[in-house]
């Protein structure tokens, strides 16, 4: 989560009381930044909107596929308030559809530019599984997650 606010801070909340234990982005955003894939036994510093570090993550898992292969496992464990699959892929899917999300990859050439167009079906998701790693150097810089 590169975006400051509200948003930020209760999953980063949720990130340190141990209620997110899992995430979902769009492959077209690594694809944008030129960012590779994390993988398994991967680093990464969580910062909360004032870009302070206030954790270290680790990398468990990690899985791509259409957001239709999520199960409810992924759902509860992204520790947004989701209790089923379908309300988790709604929530995704308006989160990655509205206007803000879409503006801010417009330039970048994320989807389109129209922030009315749906998004992709399948849209090719990351499915990852960190945990909060005891006190280390990261492996890498802020993350996704940050």
């Amino acid at each position: 989560m590169r975006l400051p606010g509200p948003l930020r801070d209760r999953l980063v909340a949720a990130i340190l009381d141990g209620a997110k234990t899992a995430t979902t982005a769009l492959l077209t955003e690594y694809e944008r930044d030129g960012e590779r894939l994390p993988s398994v036994g991967e680093r990464s510093v969580v910062v909360d909107s004032d870009h302070r570090p206030v954790a270290v993550i680790e990398v468990t898992d990690v899985r791509v596929g259409p957001l239709r292969d999520a199960d409810v496992t992924q759902a509860l464990d992204e520790g947004e308030g989701h209790t089923t699959v379908d309300e988790w892929r709604a929530g995704h899917r308006s989160f990655w559809s509205a206007f803000a999300w879409w503006a801010a990859f417009t330039k970048g050439g994320l989807i389109s530019d129209r922030a009315d167009q749906p998004l992709p079906r399948p849209a090719p998701s990351a499915l990852r599984r960190p945990r909060v790693a005891p006190a280390a150097v990261p492996t890498t810089a802020p993350g996704p997650w940050a």
